[in-house]
């Protein structure tokens, strides 16, 4: 073998070889958490206690998705398609709910939902997100919009604008291309997209927990039910929560692998 030959080699090697740890932690992790939750799985998520986290966690998670679809189809397409002043620094304000810690962006709603005059108005229109349901959704929202946008801003740009240009000369206004041409050719990265938001929503914690807090069968989604069940030593119920939130998750990212390339995980 020469010696370009065993160089390659020993660089594949490297690459394989931290990937098989990586791949061994993950794993372990999984599986311990599977044989000591799954046994009492089909018992306890009858429980009315999971059963109303379940259902909590699968109601805030769709109805902040939709919202997040209603905004971030706007916003990415807009970024992807016009030139504007500061194009760079919006996108990076827009960006920014992304890189902030979960529990200071649950902070910063906080004290931003607790000020006077919002605070009244919120409550004259029954709006009002802290400590109830609509501070589940309002921090799914604020959380996953930019990752929505991050989706569908590239999904967008992958788009040929000769496409769009085409549809317009032969009589379509902008409005029409966008639904008849732009959606229907990123619908792929669309879709993906949706399911990825609705996961991360599912999964999410720390900013609800400042927000909207973790008050049994009122503010106890999925991730609410474990830390509360941790906290008062019921660990075969929060192994229970833990365990349907891996499922889910597992089969959100295998169905976003079918219908968006990988680049995004």
């Amino acid at each position: 073998m020469s010696k370009s030959n065993y160089r390659n080699s020993f660089f594949s090697f490297i690459i394989y070889f931290f990937m098989m740890v990586f791949l061994i932690f993950i794993l372990l992790v999984i599986s311990t958490v599977l044989y000591k939750g799954i046994p009492n799985l089909f018992e306890l998520i009858l429980e009315e206690e999971i059963l109303f986290s379940i259902k909590l966690s699968f109601f805030t998670s769709t109805v902040s998705t939709l919202i997040c679809l209603l905004f971030s189809i706007p916003i990415s397409y807009g970024l992807a398609r016009y030139n504007f002043p500061f194009k760079n620094f919006i996108n990076s304000i827009l960006q920014v709910p992304i890189s902030l810690p979960p529990l200071a962006s649950g902070l910063a709603l906080l004290l931003t939902f607790s000020i006077g005059y919002i605070s009244n108005f919120l409550d004259k229109i029954n709006l009002n997100p802290i400590f109830t349901i609509k501070g589940i959704i309002l921090a799914h929202f604020f959380l996953n919009v930019p990752y929505m946008i991050r989706i569908l801003r590239a999904s967008i740009e992958d788009i040929n604008p000769r496409l769009e240009f085409v549809s317009r000369t032969l009589g379509y206004s902008n409005f029409k291309t966008f639904f008849k041409v732009t959606i229907p050719l990123a619908k792929r990265s669309l879709f993906a997209s949706i399911v990825i938001t609705w996961s991360k929503a599912i999964g999410e914690f720390g900013t609800v927990l400042m927000l909207a807090g973790t008050t049994r069968f009122k503010t106890e989604t999925l991730p609410a039910s474990i830390f509360l069940n941790v906290s008062s030593g019921d660990v075969d119920k929060a192994l229970t929560s833990s365990v349907i939130l891996i499922i889910i998750s597992f089969i959100s990212l295998f169905i976003f692998g079918t219908f968006e390339k990988t680049k995004y995980y």
